[in-house]
C-alpha cells in the first residue's frame, strides 16, 4: 500500500485507525525532522518542541496530504513551524532576509549520514574537522544552513528542497552554492586545507 493509500480515506477511519495510518506514514521520518529542527534551532530542547509541534500540525492537517513524498511534506511543516515561531518570538510579520536570522551556538551530533559514500580521505577529513564543521554550519544564516542540511545530510533533491522551503529551484541552487562557499571560506580561514571536504 502506498503512503498516500494509507491516508486516502482518513475521514472514514475511526480515530485509532487514523492515528495508526498516520504513524505508519510519518514516524519513519522522525529522525529527518529532528535533524532539520536541530540545525534550524541550534538547541536540542527547542528542536524537540518544534518537532512535536510539527507532528501535531501534520496530524491535524494530514487530510491535506495527497500521497506526495511524506518526508518532504513533513520537513516542510517542520520548517514552516520554525519560521512561524521565529516570527512570533520577534514580533515580526515581515518577510525574513538572510541577514535577519540570528545564529547562536548549538549542539548537534557530528555523525550525520551523507547521501553518498565519502571516500577514505573525505572520511578522515570529516573526522578531524567535525568540530569546525559544526561551528561553521552554526555560523551560517538559517536559510543557507537549512538547504545545506536538506541536501547534504538528508539527501533531498533540489526539487524536494524547493518544495520544502517554498522557493524556486534556482533559489535553492543559489543558496546551496552560497552556503558551500561560506562554509569553505570559514574552514580555510581556520586552517583546514581545501575547505569543505
Amino acid at each position: 500500500m502506498s503512503s498516500g493509500g494509507d491516508l486516502d480515506s482518513l475521514h472514514s477511519l475511526d480515530p485509532e485507525r487514523r492515528l495508526r495510518a498516520f504513524e505508519r506514514v510519518f514516524l519513519p521520518h522522525f529522525a529527518a525532522a529532528l535533524n532539520l529542527a536541530r540545525w534550524l534551532t541550534k538547541s536540542p530542547a527547542t528542536a524537540d518542541d518544534l518537532v512535536q509541534t510539527a507532528y501535531l500540525k501534520a496530524l491535524r492537517s494530514c487530510a491535506d496530504f495527497r500521497g506526495e513524498n511524506p518526508r518532504d511534506w513533513l520537513l516542510a511543516i517542520v520548517r514552516n513551524a520554525f519560521y512561524s515561531e521565529w516570527r512570533l518570538q520577534r514580533g515580526r510579520e515581515r518577510e525574513l532576509s538572510l541577514d535577519d536570522l540570528d545564529d547562536s551556538p548549538g549542539e548537534i551530533a557530528a555523525s550525520q549520514a551523507r547521501a553518498t559514500e565519502p571516500d577514505p580521505e573525505r572520511l578522515l577529513l570529516l573526522a578531524n574537522a567535525s568540530h569546525l564543521m559544526r561551528v561553521g554550519l552554526d555560523n551560517l544564516p538559517a536559510q543557507l544552513r537549512e538547504v545545506l542540511v536538506l541536501r547534504e545530510m538528508e539527501g533531498l533533491s533540489y526539487k524536494s528542497i524547493a518544495a520544502v522551503t517554498e522557493v524556486p529551484i534556482g533559489t535553492v541552487m543559489s543558496r546551496l552554492a552560497r552556503a558551500r562557499q561560506r562554509l569553505q571560506e570559514f574552514l580555510v580561514e581556520r586552517g583546514l586545507q581545501g575547505g569543505v571536504p
